[in-house]
């Protein structure tokens, strides 16, 4: 009969726990600067309702995606115009720069 050795295992599974560990705090790290980029909340008039877009998710390519209710959603990014996903339902903020958006009052940022 084998037998495993245990105290190999164990160390290989702490290495390879630590290992996950300092992956998990760089990529958060990562996101955290991308996240201090783009603003939490667009607000948008569409159809003489107020919608709040908020930010769900940026790709690595730096494209953030925004969703309110009612299945809306857009994509902007740092260089790009804002872009209604599955349609045009995005109201006042379609075509519109994160420039244009903030000048505008649209964009609102989380500050400490």
């Amino acid at each position: 009969m084998l037998r495993a050795a245990p105290v190999r295992s164990a160390g290989l599974l702490v290495a390879a726990s630590a290992s996950l560990h300092l992956t998990s705090v760089t990529a958060s790290e990562a996101a955290g600067d991308q996240f201090d980029k783009f603003p939490f909340v667009i607000s948008c008039e569409y159809k003489g309702m107020f919608h709040a877009f908020y930010l769900s998710r940026i790709t690595p390519e730096g494209l953030a995606t925004y969703v309110a209710s009612e299945r809306l959603a857009g994509t902007i990014s740092l260089d790009g115009h804002a872009k209604a996903v599955g349609g045009s339902n995005g109201g006042n903020c379609l075509g519109k720069t994160l420039d244009q958006l903030q000048e505008s009052g649209q964009a609102h940022f989380i500050k400490p």
